[in-house]
């Protein structure tokens, strides 16, 4: 069976604040066909949500997920993409989108983004991709 590799790219978004700031721990990530993937963001500051997007060539960003920091609460898109979730950690302020049985078409731009708490609630600032 011939397996096809998959380019997933991913940049990130940057909160209003100095201190609300959100970045991707790899710049690309090589995939076989089949295969699960996990793409990883890092952040600092306060979070009120972190969220992530996807986007085709001549396309719009799409919406995939969010997960609110304080209940770990997890909002899809309607229509769900069913073989993606979202993973966060507190602890060291890692937020990961797992992608099931990566298909070619499934390669993209992937972006988080950080919305923060307090006045930058509602903002979401998106930086040049990768």
């Amino acid at each position: 069976m011939l397996l096809h590799c998959l380019l997933l790219l991913f940049s990130t978004i940057v909160g209003v604040s100095s201190e609300d700031v959100i970045v991707q721990l790899a710049n690309s990530v090589h995939a076989l066909e089949g295969s699960n993937i996990t793409l990883s963001c890092s952040y600092t500051g306060s979070a009120y949500s972190l969220h992530w997007y996807l986007k085709h060539p001549i396309s719009k960003p799409e919406f995939l997920l969010l997960i609110v920091e304080s209940t770990m609460y997890v909002t899809k898109a309607a229509p769900p993409y069913p073989r993606l979730s979202t993973k966060l950690n507190k602890t060291t302020k890692q937020v990961d989108l797992e992608l099931t049985s990566a298909e070619v078409t499934d390669s993209a731009l992937y972006y988080c983004a950080l919305q923060p708490t307090g006045t930058g609630v509602g903002k979401l600032i998106f930086r040049k991709g990768n």
